[in-house]
């Protein structure tokens, strides 16, 4: 069993901005630079034409308005360093000016290729489904002088930790990568109810990706899912609690959330897949035991290849504060009844 101190150290929801007029842009040239090389020209006006369909981006491929060094491509081509582009004019809706307030978050590493923040609970990661703005927005308001910053990843909004974003296309690209060759090692820490027994235990299960009728996401279990893989190692037990480190061996919404409740271990906290009344209990302080109002779920470490040095990189961020209180309160009990 691990010591507790080693392991020690609701974001607010505004209208959508409403969009502004179309305009026409102007045919303009444009040369790739080293960071752009590699992508798909597809992929790339997607990017640039934020707004524009699909289809009418395909359309003026096929159509030969736009060219790479005076010359037609398709779809398929992929960019090259000092390749000069033609773009024609495309109607584009007009963005009204981001509403983001620029923020910091505690930062675990940055370089040139890098930014790796410790993401507290309650903020999303990025804007969308009535949050006009996430961390990402934040950031970039920030930094206004920053030419690249994308996510390289995400977690949920109520799930506190470790988030990784690329300052570079390069080493989003090499980052993306590694996920999918499954050589990045993500761990979280969780707080469940139940008898846990098993000292380190597989599950896996399919998942499913569903929207319920007001369209909010949600994840279950069925056979023609996605096969989905979590490794739980048991850290220390708590009376009917149990402190758990979950790998993923898969990235799946809501992977860790729905293998747990799925296997009859509620997170403490989870407001979709848990025990709503283990919930509304824990948000009440009972004797020794202090009020708890999130999800005990916190991405704790990680470890990935530098996409520039090619060296092994771990990192870790420490329990929140309001966990590792919950943690010590639960100790408490358990020595009382001891």
């Amino acid at each position: 069993m691990k010591d507790l101190a080693s392991f020690s150290g609701k974001g607010e929801s505004f209208p959508a901005a409403t969009p502004q007029p179309q305009v026409l842009a102007q045919a303009r040239l444009l040369t790739i630079s080293g960071e752009e090389a590699g992508q798909r020209i597809d992929n790339f006006l997607l990017r640039i034409f934020k707004g524009v369909p699909k289809s009418h981006i395909y359309r003026v491929l096929r159509s030969g308005e736009v060219r790479v060094n005076k010359g037609r491509i398709d779809q398929t081509y992929r960019l090259c360093e000092g390749d000069v582009l033609r773009l024609p004019p495309v109607r584009t809706a007009e963005r009204a000016p981001s509403t983001a307030p620029g923020a910091e978050f505690s930062i675990l590493l940055e370089d040139s290729h890098l930014l790796v923040i410790d993401k507290p609970a309650g903020v999303a990661v990025h804007g969308g489904s009535g949050v006009s703005y996430g961390v990402i927005e934040q950031l970039r308001a920030s930094r206004p002088d920053a030419k690249f910053l994308e996510l390289v990843h995400r977690l949920d909004r109520d799930t506190s930790g470790i988030l990784l974003l690329a300052k570079k296309r390069s080493a989003l690209t090499n980052l993306h990568e590694q996920i999918r060759e499954g050589v990045v090692d993500k761990r979280y820490l969780t707080l469940v109810k139940g008898e846990w027994t098993n000292p380190r235990q597989h599950i896996r299960l399919a998942l499913h990706k569903y929207s319920t009728p007001d369209g909010e996401r949600r994840v279950r279990v069925q056979s023609d899912g996605l096969q989905s893989h979590t490794i739980f190692n048991l850290i220390r037990k708590f009376g009917p609690y149990a402190l758990l480190e979950a790998e993923l061996k898969t990235g799946r919404t809501h992977q860790i959330r729905v293998h747990l409740a799925s296997s009859g271990y509620a997170i403490v906290g989870d407001d979709k897949y848990g025990d709503f009344a283990l919930n509304r209990d824990m948000q009440k302080a009972d004797g020794a035991r202090v009020a708890f109002k999130r999800m005990f779920l916190h991405a704790h470490q990680i470890t990935f290849t530098h996409p520039e040095t090619g060296k092994p990189v771990t990192l870790k961020a420490p329990l929140p504060p309001e966990c590792t209180r919950l943690l010590k309160s639960l100790e408490s009990l358990e020595s009382d009844a001891a």
